[in-house]
């Protein structure tokens, strides 16, 4: 990349970090058409600097502390009594519980099929060689793989749905 493209964002980035303590800056271009900013004129040979008054530097007001606040709801949205809402998170509740038993029993039964899978040897998966049948591991792998993926998705969503119903009140 060329420097030449650099220097100009990178001047800008430092006159942006540092705080500006001269009321005047000088925008300088030097012969070869770099330009640079300073709060001292350059004395570069053949560099041609312009003032660019900054004017009286603008206080920034200190941040206001930021209390506790609710947020507002507006006075139009519906309003659930204690008990619907109670009634609504009971039937969260069971819902959550019921995903979580048909999960775990999806996990077992994956668990199951998983353990099947890798007991079983297929015939196109043991080697050929001269000193007898040996067993291939990267057939039984690939062949295995989907079975290992579909225990770990259950296990997945068995965390979610524990997570969700840690979250219950």
């Amino acid at each position: 990349m060329n420097s030449q493209k650099l220097y100009f964002p990178v001047a800008l980035f430092f006159l942006a970090a540092m705080p500006v303590q001269a009321d005047v800056m000088y925008q300088c271009v030097d012969e070869s058409g770099h330009k640079s900013f300073s709060n001292i004129k350059s004395s570069a040979k053949g560099a041609k600097c312009t003032a660019m008054d900054l004017g009286t530097p603008a206080a920034v007001p200190a941040p206001a502390p930021r209390a506790a606040v609710k947020p507002s709801t507006p006075a139009t949205f519906p309003k659930v009594d204690d008990t619907t809402q109670k009634a609504r998170d009971t039937d969260r509740r069971r819902i959550l519980d019921s995903e979580l038993a048909a999960e775990q029993r999806n996990l077992e039964e994956a668990r199951k099929e998983l353990a099947e899978q890798e007991a079983t040897v297929l015939p196109n998966e043991r080697m050929q060689n001269k000193g007898g049948g040996g067993i291939s591991g990267g057939k039984i792998d690939e062949r295995v793989q989907p079975y290992r993926d579909k225990v770990a998705l259950h296990e997945r969503n068995i965390e979610a749905i524990q997570k969700e119903i840690s979250k219950l009140r």
